[in-house]
């Protein structure tokens, strides 16, 4: 898609989503919102309207380029964009100019933004409190989802509480401190989990009570370990390190012990059926479905992971059965190093059953197009055996259940529910339990680890090893200082507009 500036961005799809109600069009693309938000379904338009955000490919790409890329767990091909390959090999000279990251830092502060108009003008319309609690609840999840997301990236960011409606708003300085910024993401979680409802079954696309339990519960565990590892800022916060491990147990256990819609799944497989996308596992998921009619709309996400297999359909084996399902080929942008495959317990299932070292024909034999080896291993996390040409309704997974649970233990230590809850995860998964009796400290080095298989391809990894101050174990961040590697720079194309950054 065609790249703008935040600014203009931000102007032109406000403008957008009032042109039915206004064909009046305002210099540089303000608008007028007083004959908006006038009904429930003007509310909820301009709600879905900030969720759309993450359904740019743009951004929803991001996930995986910023989330796991530049770890252990992948990397790229040769002819990928010179973006990319800078995102994977640590070329920190570069990162000012990166595309994918003024992408990723563009449409979250879209979203914030179009949350910020919810957040604005919701409370003075005339429908009832309930539906306006719900609203204002997911406007302020999605503020600060997108703010978390922001200051695990790029460390201090502006901070913007009210809709950006003139070219002045845009000379916003940058946050305080951490603890400014925190304040406002925890804020926004902790309101969010008040005013919104806990719903009988999960909502495909949609923030719940739970949801914002679990990205509370997310936000003071980074906040914990981050200040505890003595990463650049988080070591200055003011918050103390303990009582945010323990506020990351308690909303955790609000998620884990205290509703019924949530679970784990028995099956790891069942866990990423596009089919079941409201199965226990997914407190929060993108919606998305092959029936769309542009790319944002439906998924093409599997053809980042997938090798180019001849443009030919593939079959690929489920589990231990005899069962064989289609997919397309790729484009191998994302591709697991031997280095993490061959990390993997030899018995561990989310080796053996969902990464794909082999392909097949619709015969149930070795593809004859990589009889001996594939070009790498690759996640079949993101697999729809329906899918339409390029067209698939694989969601990139945001919050999933087994996440909050080992949040939970890493917060909690070695009590008998954080090794249930771990071991729990590692059986599914065909492994034995922890060792027991391990101290606190070896017990969350022991689910920092678990982390990294169980929520592998899941655009997770890098923020566990930001949180732990270990980017220094990855080969190709090695030797670099602390200012190069613990945030990504404010991307150069933001501090041309906002001369508060200068």
């Amino acid at each position: 898609m065609k790249k703008h500036n935040i600014f203009i961005t931000l102007a032109s799809g406000m403008a957008l989503m009032l042109s039915s109600c206004n064909l009046d069009e305002t210099p540089y693309g303000f608008y007028s919102e007083d004959n908006f938000y006038k009904t429930e379904a003007d509310a909820e338009a301009a709600v879905n309207y900030a969720y759309g955000c993450m359904t740019f490919l743009e951004y929803s790409r991001s996930i995986i380029f910023l989330g796991d890329m530049p770890s252990e767990v992948l990397t790229t091909k040769s002819d990928a964009s010179i973006d990319n390959q800078n995102l994977s090999n640590w070329k920190v000279a570069d990162f000012k100019t990166n595309g994918t990251l003024e992408n990723y830092f563009k449409y979250s502060f879209i979203g914030i933004n179009r949350a910020n108009a919810v957040i604005k003008k919701v409370p003075g319309c005339d429908f009832s409190q309930e539906v306006k609690d719900q609203y204002l609840g997911e406007a302020y999840f999605l503020r600060a989802y997108n703010y978390f997301c922001l200051v695990r990236n790029f460390g201090l960011v502006p901070l913007h509480t009210s809709v950006v409606e003139s070219l002045g708003q845009t000379s916003t300085p940058l946050a305080q401190d951490l603890d400014t910024l925190y304040d406002l993401i925890l804020g926004d979680a902790r309101r969010a989990a008040d005013l919104m409802p806990a719903y009988d079954s999960p909502r495909l696309g949609r923030a719940d009570r739970v949801a914002a339990q679990a990205l509370a519960a997310k936000a003071y565990l980074y906040i914990a370990s981050a200040k505890e590892h003595g990463v650049k800022l988080y070591r200055d916060m003011r918050r103390d390190t303990k009582v945010m491990y323990d506020s990351a147990a308690y909303y955790a256990d609000k998620v884990i012990f205290n509703q019924h819609v949530y679970g784990f799944e028995d099956n790891l497989l069942d866990i990423y059926d596009v089919e079941k996308a409201n199965g226990p596992e997914h407190i929060f998921i993108m919606a998305m479905d092959r029936t769309g009619s542009t790319e944002g709309q439906y998924s093409k996400i599997s053809k980042m992971f997938i090798p180019y297999i001849d443009g030919a359909t593939i079959y690929l084996k489920q589990g231990d059965s005899d069962e064989f399902i289609p997919s397309h080929d790729g484009w191998g942008e994302y591709r697991t190093t031997e280095v993490f495959y061959n990390s993997f317990d030899e018995n561990d299932k989310r080796k053996s059953h969902l990464i794909a070292d082999k392909v097949y024909d619709a015969n149930g034999e070795v593809s004859a197009s990589y009889p001996d080896k594939l070009p790498y291993p690759f996640s079949r996390k993101y697999i729809d055996p329906q899918f339409s040409g390029d067209k698939t309704s694989t969601r990139p997974f945001l919050i999933r259940y087994s996440d909050i649970a080992l949040v939970y233990a890493e917060a909690n230590g070695p009590t008998p529910q954080s090794y249930q809850l771990v071991n729990y995860i590692r059986n599914r998964a065909g492994l034995s339990g922890l060792q027991p009796n391990l101290s606190e400290s070896d017990f969350r080095e022991a689910v920092y680890k678990e982390r990294s298989f169980e929520l592998s391809f899941e655009g997770d990894r890098m923020y566990d090893i930001r949180r732990w101050n270990r980017i220094d174990e990855i080969p190709a961040a090695r030797g670099m200082s602390e200012d190069d590697v613990t945030f990504y720079p404010i991307p150069q194309a933001e501090i041309n507009l906002n001369g508060s950054l200068r």
